[in-house]
């Protein structure tokens, strides 16, 4: 799931190309806060409030799943845009870089549904220490999402220049990630109706 390209992956892609490394790294600092947020809230009883509330709980997901579909039809559609063909972005300071990075991550349905949707199916109630349980499992998350994504970063330049030279890997990678978004997009409308459990 973290390759999958999202709110995430296009703001730290587009900040790398347009500002540099640096910038994408501060940006980076700002999403992982972001993901730290949600595995705090998901562990301290949000959960509980979507099994109350399963009405909003299959909201979220229906939201994160016409998101992502939407994601799908923007790569995917006639005249569409790639994740590594961006725009030239305005610079920064290195306070705003972290801020956005936090706010697109707060606000990525996809951040929301890993934790609050995902990682709780993982967790066995049996085996007790719940809470820990979703702490290691969301722990787990945050590092493979940091390396992926820093690792993304870091290649992000030298990715864009490959592609602008080689117009069809574009179009590739388009269709690539298009496919993906709307595989997950679909996987996720599939489990909507489905109710939060403890």
């Amino acid at each position: 799931m973290v390759l999958t390209p999202g709110p995430n992956m296009i703001y730290l892609v587009s900040r790398s190309i347009s500002q540099g490394r640096t910038a994408g790294l501060i940006s980076l600092a700002g999403t992982g806060v972001g993901f730290v947020v949600y595995l705090v809230l998901a562990n301290v009883g949000l959960a509980v409030v979507f099994v109350a509330v399963p009405w909003l709980f299959m909201g979220i997901k229906a939201a994160g799943a016409l998101y992502l579909g939407y994601l799908a039809w923007q790569a995917l559609r006639p005249g569409g845009r790639g994740l590594f063909e961006t725009d030239d972005l305005p610079r920064d300071p290195a306070g705003k870089l972290f801020r956005r990075g936090l706010l697109t991550n707060l606000l990525n349905p996809k951040a929301a549904i890993m934790y609050l949707a995902l990682i709780p199916q993982f967790i066995e109630p049996a085996r007790g220490h719940t809470a820990a349980q979703g702490l290691l499992l969301g722990g787990v998350q945050i590092t493979v999402s940091m390396l992926v994504n820093a690792a993304i970063v870091v290649a992000a330049g030298a990715v864009a220049a490959l592609i602008a030279r080689r117009p069809a890997w574009a179009t590739w990678q388009r269709r690539i990630t298009g496919t993906l978004l709307g595989a997950v997009a679909l996987m996720l409308a599939r489990e909507v109706p489905q109710r939060a459990r403890l």
